[in-house]
Formats: C-alpha cells, structure tokens, sequence
C-alpha cells in the first residue's frame, strides 16, 4: 500500500479543512459574499486545505524511521 495510515488521516483532516473554507464563505452576510469571510477568511481555509491535501499526498513515513 503506498499510504500509511497516517496519510490518510492527513487527508480526512484535509477534506474537513476544505469544507470548512466553503462554509466560511457561504456564511459570509454581504451581498455577493464580499465581506471579510467571502474574501479573505474562506479563500485562506480552503488554501490550506488544498497544501494540507499536498502534504498527505506527498508525505512518506519511512523517512521517520
């Protein structure tokens, strides 16, 4: 198997972290979503979701050891 357990740990976390920069932005109360968490907030959760995702991908355990 290529992932650890671990990598798919990294992964789950980083689905939750994506989904919750969409609902950051959904929430946002101003017209078109152009306040402070459509626009600043939310973009940078779902950023980090998407390195967090990178990392889990890209993170190998046997370097721990």
């Amino acid at each position: 198997m290529p992932f650890t357990k671990k990598n798919y740990i990294l992964m789950i976390i980083g689905v939750f972290t994506l989904i919750l920069g969409f609902v950051i932005m959904s929430i946002d109360g101003e017209p078109y979503g152009f306040g402070f968490l459509g626009l600043t907030l939310g973009p940078l959760v779902v950023f980090l979701g998407f390195v967090l995702e990178v990392v889990a991908i890209l993170y190998n355990p046997q370097k721990d050891k």
